[in-house]
Order: structure tokens, then C-alpha cells, then sequence
């Protein structure tokens, strides 16, 4: 063999091995276990890759007291993310918390930069998977809802949209994106946790206050520029108990949109996800809206160009 060509084909061999940090796409899903070093602690992650090439990256946060696999179990969201070719990441939060910004999570004690966390971790998968800015996006449950809102105030420029789930935003923590974000958030009436009419959350650090699931929806329609009232209407009855309804602005800044479902006797679930907990503690879930499904269409459709 020519002393060239067998150069090329080390070098080639070389890289398929290791050159740079992009990953060859596979035909199957697959679970990796990752760790990121920030703020001087190695933070720890669980990454869904979807078969083929992702078109977009979804950060899904778990609620306070969980784990990244503990939500990736509540959500299902791998099944979704297949069909959809999301690249989906479920970190884990410090003491199972997020610095969602109301002040009581161990993480907030600590003073953790979550969101320096979360925008590097999303920039770096952005960059292994060849993920288009624009085609960043965030969801969680509860304490992550919380992160998934305060993602977007302070950092729209990386989250073109975000899924919010039975979590709004502390009482004064600061909220003025510095551009346009579409906004999919879900919050049943009769949550025990994070009340639907906002005020008192008692979390595992202690009491916070939180503002109502209508006036979150409210601020984020502001920030969108969206105008007139929203459209309105029900998802169909499956005879659960919960009643579904949706509020659809699309009247605002372009792409943007804020769609807003209020579940009626519902709890402190993730739509369609699994009963965690009886409805004694949490309430219930209802099944009328799978949650994940409709937040994967959402952010396909709101990306950014």
C-alpha cells in the first residue's frame, strides 16, 4: 500500500475514533451518562439521542427532590423525542434542586449558577450533536417548570421556546427577556404544591411564594407582543375527571406563540405521565393531554430560523 494512502486511512481511523467532539449518528436510541464540570462541581446528566441526526435539543428538568432519570421515567419523553429526532437531556440538579430564583432550594442556599449550568451544558451538546441555534429548548415539572420559566427571562437569546409544568415564578424574581420566547405551560387547578392561583409552595427548603399560573401566561404574552384575547376551547372529555382547556395566543411577535392548558381538577402531575404519587398527596393526572407529545410538536414548530 502506498505510504500515502495508508497515512489517510490512519488518520481517517484516528478520527472516527476521536477527532474533535462531534458524534456519528446511529440507527437506534441510546442512553448515555454524562458528567460537565461547572462552577467548580462535576454536575451530572442523562442524554437520550434519538436514532439519525437531531434536529433540535430539549433540556427536561425534573421537579425538587427528583433526579434526570427519575424525570425521564415521569415524562416518557424518549418516545416522543424518537419520533421527532429530539436530542433530549435530563441533568440533575444539585441536592435534587434547581436555583429556580424563589430563594428556598438547596441549590438556591448554595448560591448555584444553575442557569450558567444549564446554558453551558446546552451549548455543548449543541455543539457534540451539530444542533442550529434556534432549535434550543427547555421543559420541566415543578421545580423545573420554575428553572424552565427563569431559563427564558434570562437567557431567551439560547431558549427559542420552553414548556413550564405545575411551576410559574417566584414573587419578585426578576423577569425581562431580552427577546421574544414561545411559551407551551400546563397547570392543574387543584395542585396541592404549587397552588393554580399562586402563593404559599412549601418545598423541602422551606416556604416560597409563587405567582399564579394566569399571570405567568399574562407576562409571557406581554413580552410576545401578542394581541387580542386568546382563542379558547376544550380538549375532549376522556371521563377521568379533568376537564382540559386550551388558551391559544398567536397574535404575537413572529414565530412566537403562547399556548396555555388549564386542567381542571387536576394535579400536581405531568399531563398524560405517570401517577406518581396517590391522588391523595398530588391530585391527578388527567389523560386527555399528553404532555410530552404536544410539547415536542410545540417546540418543532417554534424554532428559531
Amino acid at each position: 500500500m502506498p505510504y500515502a494512502r495508508w497515512l489517510s486511512l490512519a488518520i481517517l481511523a484516528v478520527c472516527l475514533a476521536g477527532c474533535g467532539t462531534r458524534y456519528v449518528s446511529s440507527a437506534s436510541a441510546r442512553d448515555l451518562s454524562g458528567t460537565f464540570r461547572f462552577g467548580g462541581m462535576d454536575r451530572t446528566y442523562t442524554l437520550h439521542v434519538p436514532p439519525g441526526d437531531p434536529v433540535g435539543l430539549v433540556l427536561n428538568l425534573h421537579g425538587g427532590g427528583g433526579t434526570g432519570t427519575g424525570q425521564q421515567g415521569l415524562t416518557d419523553f424518549d418516545a416522543v423525542a424518537n419520533a421527532h429526532s429530539l436530542l433530549v437531556v435530563y441533568p440533575d440538579g444539585y441536592d435534587k434542586s434547581w436555583a429556580d430564583g424563589r430563594g428556598v432550594s438547596p441549590a438556591d442556599r448554595h448560591h448555584v449558577d444553575d442557569v450558567g449550568f444549564l446554558v453551558g451544558l446546552a451549548g455543548k451538546l449543541s455543539n457534540d450533536y451539530n444542533i442550529g441555534a434556534g432549535h434550543v429548548f427547555a421543559t420541566g415539572m415543578s421545580n423545573g417548570g420554575f428553572m424552565s420559566n427563569r431559563l427564558a427571562c434570562e437567557r431567551a437569546d439560547v431558549f427559542a421556546a420552553i414548556a413550564p409544568v405545575a411551576g410559574t415564578l417566584g414573587v419578585g424574581v426578576a423577569c425581562n427577556p431580552s427577546r421574544p420566547v414561545s411559551v407551551w405551560e400546563a397547570h392543574g387547578t387543584a395542585d396541592p404544591l404549587v397552588p393554580f392561583n399562586g402563593g404559599d409552595v412549601k418545598g423541602r427548603g422551606g416556604i416560597s411564594h409563587a405567582i399564579s399560573a394566569n399571570n405567568m401566561v399574562d407576562k409571557w404574552r406581554s413580552v410576545d407582543g401578542c394581541q387580542g384575547i386568546p382563542s379558547a376551547g376544550a380538549l375532549p372529555d376522556v371521563g377521568d375527571g379533568t376537564v382540559v382547556h386550551r388558551f391559544e395566543s398567536t397574535a404575537c411577535a413572529t414565530p412566537t406563540e403562547v399556548v396555555f392548558y388549564q386542567i381542571d381538577n387536576g394535579g400536581h402531575t405531568w399531563p398524560g405521565g405517570k401517577q406518581y404519587l396517590p391522588k391523595a398527596i398530588i391530585g391527578a393526572t388527567t389523560r386527555a393531554l399528553d404532555g410530552s407529545e404536544s410539547i415536542a410538536q410545540f417546540f418543532l414548530a417554534h424554532a428559531r430560523d
